[in-house]
């Protein structure tokens, strides 16, 4: 429940509760809204702009207020494969999981050289974790966003160009019925939520609101980091598409999963090899991370 104020936030509330013709009944008492020390200082009255009992005064002094310093955007990158799992191999030897590390590692340094972002890897070198495993990873590190980074492969070696995933609604579907029937093994919402003990109904309308939050975003995540990869050469798809990826169902936290290229093409093999073109892959990626969280900043965050 979310209370809207005309003026100022309270300094407290009181809250009581009764029963009345069978349901519950609650009231909120607020208390007063003096200035105060501390992250957020308003030193004048606040009030809406529309608010009918706004003063009209015009020495009336104006509000001033000092932002708060909020945390970190916290972006999960998560690197294919790795270790025993060598991902696609290219015509010339290459391995999906040797690119796409130092893209992931180039990506992770230029978000955190932004100002108000934090970057996580969820592998920083060349070992197997587990699918599961990497979205438990963005869960601890508490991330804000989820992004694995992988080079595709086809039979016809001529297909180039980059595309990205999001979670397909099926495979939210199959998630989310996962999740209610392993509800007594503390699955565990982002926000620290669990949802062991809860009722099923409420457990399935939890995991219901955080899907569709986490869907809706991780789309427009994806069509900002699109429009980047675009920027900076060929797309072979210009519309996010949708798959079942283990990686992306997290079903609180937007994600998504770039095919980078297709190591399959002999031309783009030797592309995604250059450090030189991973940098500028990685560039694209982050401009789109940034042009999403400047229009979505979470709340509480520094930008």
């Amino acid at each position: 429940m979310v209370l809207e104020l005309r003026r100022g936030a309270a300094s407290g509330y009181r809250m009581s509760s009764a029963a009345v013709d069978g349901a519950v009944a609650y009231r909120i008492e607020l208390g007063a809204a003096p200035a105060r020390s501390g992250n957020a200082v308003a030193t004048g009255p606040a009030v809406a702009a529309d608010d009918p009992d706004a003063p009209t005064d015009a020495a009336a002094p104006a509000p001033r207020v000092i932002p708060v310093h909020g945390r970190d955007i916290v972006v999960a990158v998560d690197a294919g494969h790795g270790g025993e799992d060598p991902g696609a191999s290219g015509p010339g030897g290459t391995h999906e999981k040797d690119v796409v590390l130092p893209i992931a590692r180039e990506l992770a340094a230029q978000i955190e050289r932004m100002p108000g972002f934090h970057a996580v890897l969820t592998r920083q070198d060349d070992h197997f974790v587990d699918l599961r495993g990497r979205v438990e990873r963005a869960h601890a590190a508490r991330a804000d966003l989820f992004i694995s980074v992988h080079a595709d492969s086809v039979r016809d070696h001529d297909i180039a160009g980059a595309s990205v995933y999001t979670l397909s609604y099926h495979g939210a579907s199959s998630e989310t019925a996962r999740m209610l029937a392993d509800r007594e093994n503390a699955a565990v919402l982002k926000g620290g939520v669990s949802l062991a003990g809860v009722d099923p109904q409420l457990a399935s309308v939890l995991l219901d609101v955080a899907k569709e939050a986490a869907m809706g975003s991780s789309v427009e995540a994806a069509d900002q980091v699109l429009a980047g990869l675009d920027r900076v050469g060929l797309v072979r798809k210009r519309e996010v598409q949708h798959a079942g990826f283990v990686v992306l169902k997290s079903l609180d936290i937007p994600s998504m999963l770039v095919e980078t290229a297709y190591i399959s093409n002999a031309g783009e093999e030797r592309k995604l090899r250059s450090p030189a073109y991973q940098q500028r892959l990685a560039a694209a990626i982050a401009s789109g991370l940034v042009a999403y969280f400047r229009q979505h900043p979470p709340d509480g965050t520094r930008p």
